[in-house]
Order: structure tokens, then C-alpha cells, then sequence
């Protein structure tokens, strides 16, 4: 459906606001970008921190390199060469040596904001269309495998108090047993258990889904609610800390360090790769790309794609381990 065409009074303000913020400093218009990310794109809180940090740094070099703030104005006339000068200032040490994604993420900021600049106040800069980001090759997800994940929510019962082992071990099996992300088991409240045959989840930008829930994940979420300590108002957080208030990733990422220092496990070991692995287990026991995207919530199947490869490299493994002339 079209948009509503808007009345002369309507494009009247619009042009006044967009004038006025043209004659504001370059900083102000940044704010009202990154309140058009938070209230119409509906962003989340990582990505508007990300986008107002490289921006922020992007308007920093352009004041040390022009000899003062610039205005919104101003940023209509940054050249593609001073655009490749602030990527090569945040590759060096003096701008914190990125590599070469996160030079690319600023990087998409920094267009992310130009766009809007062209587009709500009329300052287009198509040259800024000729810089080429970096190179960043694509890694592949690293999963741990069946046994490991089995191993990992084992080991939990090791350290403790028994209600932090069954808490620990809830926590653990919502990542690996569907498939979610530390933030959204975390953000589960008491109301949500007991746990049915599926769960309602909500992801990055808002986004819900429906993800399927094993029984030994409702059994394992059920226990820990019944030895915890602490009263658990319907509304209140489910996973709770040692001292009664929300448990914070930290936590869970400490704990995947211990469990895998006990293991031997590798580094790539995270609370991430348990995601990782709910996906490759699945693709590898038949599960459509399509479904598993639903299931993991991403925007794009070219996200979802990424985990063939691990199962290519899985079955080439198998191969050669298993074929007589390997």
C-alpha cells in the first residue's frame, strides 16, 4: 500500500524541521537518527549503541580533521577521500586497531546515517557510494558436538549449590534445546514456567517466534524454579543470581568457561555455540534450512546458510574417517 500523500501544512513542518536540523551541528542530527533506529526501525539497544558509537567516532575524526564540529550540512560535502582516511584512522593503534568486520559494521553505520541524512533532510552524498569496505572473509559457526553439549549440561551438577547447578543447567538447555540466544533465555519471567510443548520467544528487534520445547527442557526449567531460593513474582525475571537479582550473561559465560576448562574443550566453547549446535544437530538429522531459520529467528536464509557449511565439513570428516581408501 502506498503511503498517504501528505497535505501542503505536513510538508510545510517537515521542510522546516529539515532545515532547521540542516543548520544544526552534525551531533544533533545524529540524535534524531538514532531516535528514527530506536521509534520506526524499531532497532535493539546493541545495534543503537553500535551505530551511535561509529558514528560518533566518524564525526569526532571529520571535527580534528576539518578544525571544528561540523554541521549536518557539512556532511553533504564529506569526500570518499576523507571517508577512506577515517576507516584507515579506526584500522590503525591510534583508532583502536578494528578488524576488518567490525571496520565493516562502523562502516554501515556511518552509510546507515548518510541514508537517512539524504532522505529526511535532504543532504544526499553519492560519492560516499565509491569506498569500498574491507575484506571480511566468512567463518563458519563452530559447534561443540552431540557428546560435548551432553558433557557441558552433565558438568553443570559439579559446582554449587544445587539450586545454582539446576539453575545453571536450565539455562544451558533453552540454548542448546531451542536454540536460544543468552538474552532471550534470560528475559524468560516465572510466569513463563511451567513450560509447554512450545515457547513464545522474543528476539532481535522485537521479532517474536514460536520455538518447540523438549520435555527434558521443561523438566530441567521446572526443577530449577522448584529449589530456588528466592520469591519469583510472575513478572519478575526467572534466573536469579546468588543475591536474588537477575542473572546477567557474564555469569553464563563464566560458567561455559569452567565447564569447558573441565572438559578440555576449546575456546570456541561459548553459550553462542550451543545455538550453534542446536542448528547444526538439526540440519545434519534432516531439518529443512527454511525451518531451521524460523526456528533461530534470522531475517535472512543467507544467515542460516552459513551452517551447510559446518555440516559439509561434519560429513567429509565421517568420510574420511570411515572410507576404506581415505
Amino acid at each position: 500500500m502506498a503511503p498517504p500523500e501528505l497535505s501542503e501544512a505536513e510538508r510545510s513542518e517537515a521542510g522546516r524541521k529539515a532545515a532547521g536540523l540542516n543548520r544544526a551541528p552534525a551531533a544533533a542530527a545524529l540524535e534524531a537518527f538514532i531516535a528514527y533506529m530506536a521509534n520506526e526501525r524499531r532497532s535493539s539497544p546493541r545495534t543503537l549503541e553500535s551505530y551511535r558509537h561509529g558514528c560518533q567516532t566518524y564525526l569526532q575524526f571529520l571535527a580534528a580533521h576539518r578544525g571544528g564540529p561540523p554541521t549536518a550540512e557539512a556532511l553533504g560535502s564529506v569526500t570518499p577521500a576523507e571517508l577512506r582516511a577515517f576507516l584507515a584512522h579506526r584500522r590503525g593503534d591510534d583508532g583502536g586497531g578494528l578488524q576488518p568486520r567490525s571496520l565493516s559494521q562502523n562502516l554501515s553505520a556511518v552509510r546507515a546515517f548518510h541514508r537517512w541524512l539524504d532522505r529526511r533532510c535532504d543532504l544526499p552524498n553519492p560519492a560516499l557510494a565509491l569506498v569500498r569496505g574491507p575484506k571480511v572473509r566468512p567463518t563458519a559457526p563452530r559447534p561443540v558436538n552431540v557428546d560435548q553439549a551432553r558433557g557441558l549440561l552433565l558438568e553443570t551438577a559439579e559446582q554449587g549449590e544445587p539450586w545454582e547447578q539446576a539453575r545453571d543447567a536450565a539455562v544451558l538447555s533453552l540454548l542448546y534445546g531451542c536454540g536460544l540466544r543468552i538474552s532471550e533465555a534470560l528475559s524468560l519471567t516465572a510466569a513463563d514456567v511451567p513450560l509447554g510443548e512450545t515457547l513464545r520467544v522474543t528476539g532481535k528487534g522485537g521479532k517474536t517466534r514460536i520455538v518447540p520445547v523438549l520435555p527434558q527442557v521443561a523438566d530441567a526449567v521446572a526443577a530449577y524454579k522448584l529449589q530456588a531460593p528466592f520469591s519469583l513474582p510472575p513478572a519478575q525475571p526467572l534466573f536469579r543470581a546468588r543475591r536474588g537479582g537477575a542473572l546477567g550473561p557474564r555469569h553464563v559465560q563464566a560458567t561455559m568457561a569452567l565447564l569447558r576448562g573441565r572438559l578440555g574443550l576449546p575456546d570456541s566453547a561459548t553459550p553462542h555455540a550451543l545455538r550453534h549446535s542446536f542448528a547444526t544437530h538439526l540440519l545434519g538429522a534432516g531439518a529443512d534450512l527454511r525451518v531451521i531459520q524460523e526456528l533461530l529467528g534470522h531475517a535472512s536464509l543467507s544467515t542460516t546458510q552459513k551452517y551447510t557449511a559446518v555440516d559439509a565439513a561434519g560429513l567429509l570428516a565421517i568420510y574420511q574417517n570411515a572410507h576404506p581408501r581415505a
